[in-house]
């Protein structure tokens, strides 16, 4: 019998009750938590040392903490404008402080990128495994309590809910209890926020042991990031890699939505897309090379529905359908009009859209003829953090041990990339990153730490070219793998393969790879970019038009503070009363009225890098 609950207090004294005190609570990655649920366990736990309460999770999230004066400037009221009164999970700042006490445990397979690097406990109980196999690792710590939001209607066969965002496990954890493996009680909090997901999401009510309802709050909607030039130059060179009538994955990012932004491009503008890809390539393409628009249409297989698959519907590219469906997923993220556009959508069409668990959208085994019908020509698209020169990526951890985020479903799809026939995994990787002296190379001669060993290399791409490595030789890899790498740094990465014997002696990179450089990367793009085919949010920005001038700005600030002659000069650059726009953006960052010396020269600084990123 469903009980329905309105205080989430009084329901955690009966979990307490019916489990002795001694509770495993398992709640879904990322969106999908029982937030209130959570909070009155963790509130009871932290009251009764004799309670004792393990959480099992993944992505926990949490609203963006600033960590100076500008950001804080900046973040504050887009904090206020967005998540409102989001109720924060309880147990993150104690975690992070390392105050929790020994009867609260909390346990997670996946990070929020780079969030838990200097918090031992998190690090100490980081559970490394495939996003498959995190199931397995959550039934053998027995959880006897599962709690999660839902979606809840009424239907001709009584009340329904729906997982919603999160099937991923859940599905497959209900499967658990009703073959007996574990006894677990159900909680299913009501948030009316949620889209109504059916398929295997939807359950009758009466599969629920709690219902915890009346207290919907704002579903956790992060904006979306800005697309770089460089990001740009990725999805493009991405885009030409993706045959019609084949299977489309892409995760979370602003290289997803340069992607989707790419295909959108292809499929919609190809004139502009072929002169763009000619930009790029030279008449001379290397690699494979897909220019033609979809006919067929593309079909999603995709262990996360980024927001920018609805925008490949509506532009009439994912419209492969499998049973009716064109794009299976096992759990969704994203802004809030995302989820708008979900509870908007006609009920039909978002029947097209089938919410799955993981374990049938990121393996083959299972009714694996089925998934090898439905995923031809498959390209699987996911980021790297950096490379080597041999081909294995690096996309989860530090070589010190620490973990940046979790391996996820990255190894899943690189494994059904060789599984299935015409398939291909695709690593993103930008070439370069800001490190405390400036640029440094993400493509390495080794490194510490794998997520994709190098005997599963198979495509990866750059703002400068792709490297199509599967099959090849050490030494071809190499060279290609030089060929997609910024030109400040191959001298040195070409050297190193030659001492270890890994490269011919008289190799030379082709002229047409050294000239990798922003620089010659934005020349070549600047016609595409003249034409507004490279906009910053190709898919629309919770943030306002001043708030979208203002974020290049600050990286550019951001740089320039690690050099005192940098941060001079860009002072320098924005003395003087600016125009309009570039007062309302230092009103903005409340730098119009500076009270003291740091403040006039962050706000000389701030217009001297409005100038310099408008002009760019």
């Amino acid at each position: 019998m469903t009980k329905h609950h309105t205080d989430p207090a009084t329901l955690a004294e009966e979990i307490i009750s019916a489990t002795g005190g001694d509770i495993v609570l398992a709640m879904p990655l990322g969106l999908g938590k029982a937030n209130l649920t959570c909070n009155a366990l963790f509130a009871k736990a932290m009251a009764n040392p004799s309670v004792s309460l393990t959480i099992l999770t993944a992505l926990t999230l949490e609203k963006p903490n600033p960590g100076n004066e500008l950001e804080r400037a900046f973040i504050r009221p887009v904090i206020d404008r967005l998540f409102g009164d989001y109720p924060e999970l309880d147990y993150v700042k104690p975690l992070r402080k390392g105050m929790l006490p020994d009867n609260i445990t909390i346990i997670e397979f996946f990070f929020l990128a780079g969030k838990w690097l200097s918090t031992p406990a998190a690090q100490q109980n980081y559970i490394s495994a495939n996003y498959t196999h995190a199931l397995g690792a959550i039934l053998d710590r027995k959880p006897n309590v599962l709690a999660q939001i839902v979606a809840r209607r009424d239907t001709p066969n009584g009340p329904h809910v729906s997982l919603s965002c999160n099937p991923d496990l859940t599905v497959d954890l209900l499967n658990a209890r009703d073959a007996g493996v574990i006894s677990p009680i159900m909680v299913a909090e009501v948030n009316d926020n949620l889209p109504f997901m059916g398929g295997d999401a939807e359950y009758a009510e009466s599969d629920v042991d709690h219902v915890l309802e009346g207290h919907t709050w704002p579903l956790f909607a992060p904006p979306r990031e800005p697309v770089s030039l460089t990001d740009h130059a990725i999805g493009l060179q991405i885009a030409r890699l993706v045959p019609d009538h084949g299977t489309l994955q892409i995760g979370i990012g602003s290289i997803g939505d340069a992607v989707a932004a790419g295909l959108i491009m292809r499929h919609t503008k190809n004139d502009d897309f072929r002169e763009a890809i000619t930009s790029l390539e030279g008449r001379d393409i290397a690699g494979p090379c897909e220019l033609e628009t979809f006919d067929s249409g593309l079909f999603g297989a995709s262990e996360m529905f980024v927001p920018a698959f609805l925008d490949l519907i509506e532009a009439d590219v994912l419209k492969r359908e499998v049973d009716g469906v064109c794009l299976q997923a096992g759990f969704f993220l994203g802004p809030s009009d995302f989820y708008q556009r979900l509870r908007d959508m006609d009920e039909t069409k978002r029947a097209r859209i089938a919410m799955r668990p993981v374990s049938y959208v990121n393996e083959l085994y299972g009714p694996e003829e089925e998934k090898r019908r439905a995923r031809t020509n498959a390209r699987f698209i996911n980021s790297g953090m950096m490379a080597t020169l041999m081909g294995a990526v690096v996309s989860d951890g530090l070589e010190d041990g620490r973990v940046v985020s979790g391996v996820g479903g990255q190894y899943n799809f690189v494994a059904q990339a060789f599984a299935l026939e015409g398939a291909r995994s695709i690593i993103a990787i930008r070439s370069t990153r800001e490190g405390a002296q400036g640029a440094e190379s993400n493509i390495r001669w080794s490194y510490g730490h794998t997520t994709i060993p190098r005997h599963l290399r198979d495509i990866v791409v750059t703002e400068y070219g792709v490297a199509d490595l599967r099959g090849k030789s050490d030494a071809e890899v190499i060279a290609a793998m030089l060929a997609i790498t910024d030109s400040r740094f191959q001298p040195e990465l070409m050297e190193q393969a030659k001492k270890a014997g890994k490269l011919p002696a008289d190799y030379v990179i082709p002229e047409r790879a050294r000239h990798n450089t922003p620089e010659t990367l934005s020349r070549k793009l600047a016609a595409t970019r003249e034409k507004g085919d490279l906009p910053s949010f190709p898919f629309g920005s919770d943030f306002t038009d001043t708030e979208q001038r203002l974020i290049p700005a600050l990286g550019e600030m951001r740089t320039a503070a690690t050099s005192p002659l940098s941060a001079f000069s860009l002072a320098r650059s924005g003395l003087g009363k600016g125009t309009a726009a570039e007062e309302e953006a230092v009103a903005r960052m409340q730098l119009e009225a500076p009270a003291n010396l740091r403040q006039r020269l962050y706000a000389a600084m701030l217009r001297g890098a409005l100038r310099k990123t408008a002009a760019t």
